[in-house]
């Protein structure tokens, strides 16, 4: 089917991926407030209100995008954007921690159905020598979604109850379901599969690893129920890739990461959100409880991160390839080394220039990584690679929350961010050394070479 205004359908799937990545930069930003609120959560129960929502979007995005192929991206997109919006709803009248928590949770899933449809779509609007365009646009719209959850956020928590946070997502999600039913194309279908096993051991493995990590402060690294978190998450963690190595048709065969494209564009994404959203976890309770920001000051705060990664996402396709990734990945690492020194006497200029390095690097390397995982499949598998992509943000992103929250408990924010710089450069120098194979690989088989 023929699209005659691609720009239009662009932005309506964007405004979709900053709607659903959004929420999880406002939640951030609204920690403070949701503390000192009536249901009063534990410190532990904060960091669920943050990774309920993200880990239940993270480990269905495959199956997701998978459901997207068999059953028409369009349908399930819009079943997306409601479900998304019931779990708003419930998250907005939640009477206790309980159901705040599984209204994150319901959310998530919403949006875990929204992202990989939104990419699909905007790819399959555009000609082929356009895509790498709306890929461009689609990532950079990730990105600056922490940014629009920062200021939006702060707009709501300054002037609005706390429900207010969840309750104006509501009609922003339905209006957007409207303008996709009116302007999106319908795709092809596919028969993918749907691996159902495979997506329960994921999610149950990615929940087990998070909870020690979450749990380790209040009960004991050595407690036991620590100990069988971690080794929940090891043998689920090996019974998926078993299943998935078995099963004639897995949710995410083993063997696509043979490819080292794929190889360097997950571990690549996942590694650069997992620095981002770290920094998001512990940037508002900095502002507000160190710096005396108000809420919205905090959410305005965060534009200096916003700019430059606007602005580097636009002009990412000037730039050599392998060049942009490795000064993102290391540009990543610098921000973090200097917000590790952020105390009360750091003067908010130079806290700023943190945030314009790592929004300089995810400007300069998402793009890039994100068109490896789609380039890497043919396009039938286009809604597994928008999953697979959008999952290792959001793997990238839980997991990141709950090293912060965690190191911060234990040994203070300047170590927490050091230790998340050190995952970022391990993780991105081995990414970094998948994408020169990748590169390298191309060149020797190119007729020119």
């Amino acid at each position: 089917m023929s699209v005659t205004r691609p720009g239009r359908v662009l932005a309506v799937m964007s405004s979709a991926v900053v709607v659903a990545v959004a929420l999880v930069a406002a939640v951030n930003l609204a920690l403070p407030t949701l503390a000192a609120s009536e249901l009063r959560p534990t410190p532990a129960q904060l960091v669920w209100i943050v990774d309920a929502y993200v880990l239940v979007f993270a480990c269905l995005l495959i199956p997701a995008g998978a459901a997207g192929d068999r059953f028409g991206r369009k349908g399930v997109f819009l079943a997306g954007l409601g479900v998304f919006a019931l779990g708003c709803l419930t998250a907005a009248l939640a009477p206790d921690v309980a159901v705040l928590i599984a209204g994150r949770a319901l959310s998530g899933a919403g949006a875990a159905m929204v992202m990989p449809g939104s990419l699909a779509l905007s790819v399959h609007a555009y000609p082929a020598e356009r895509r790498g365009h709306a890929v461009a646009v689609w990532t950079a719209a990730t990105g600056i979604a922490g940014v629009v959850g920062n200021i939006g956020g702060g707009l709501v928590i300054q002037f609005l109850p706390w429900r207010a946070l969840f309750a104006v997502m509501v009609p922003i999600a339905l209006v957007l379901a409207l303008l996709a039913a009116l302007l999106a194309p319908r795709v092809d279908r596919h028969d993918a599969a749907l691996d159902v096993p495979g997506a329960v051991l994921l999610t149950a493995a990615s929940v087990a690893l998070v909870g020690g990590i979450v749990e380790g402060p209040a009960t004991g690294w050595a407690s036991p129920l620590v100990i069988a978190a971690f080794a929940g998450a090891l043998v689920l963690f090996a019974a998926f890739a078993f299943h998935q190595s078995r099963t004639a048709r897995p949710l995410l065969d083993p063997r696509l990461f043979r490819l080292p494209g794929l190889r360097a564009g997950s571990l690549g994404v996942a590694v650069t959100f997992f620095g981002m959203f770290a920094l998001f976890f512990v940037n508002a309770g900095f502002l507000q409880d160190v710096k005396g920001f108000s809420p919205l000051l905090t959410g305005l705060a965060i534009l200096p991160l916003a700019i430059p990664m606007i602005v580097l996402s636009r002009m990412s396709g000037r730039f050599n390839r392998f060049t942009a990734v490795a000064a993102g990945i290391l540009g990543n690492v610098a921000g973090l080394v200097l917000l590790s020194f952020a105390d009360a006497a750091m003067p908010y200029p130079v806290y700023a220039i943190g945030l314009v390095a790592m929004g300089a690097s995810m400007g300069l390397c998402l793009p890039v990584l994100s068109h490896e995982i789609m380039a890497s499949l043919p396009p039938a598998r286009a809604g597994l690679g928008s999953g697979l992509n959008s999952a290792a943000r959001e793997l990238g992103s839980a997991v990141g929350v709950a090293i912060m929250g965690t190191v911060a408990a234990t040994a203070g924010t300047g170590a927490a961010y050091l230790t998340v710089a050190a995952v970022v450069l391990a993780g991105g120098l081995v990414a970094l050394g998948w994408f020169r194979s990748r590169l390298t690989r191309s060149h020797s088989l190119s007729p020119t070479a």
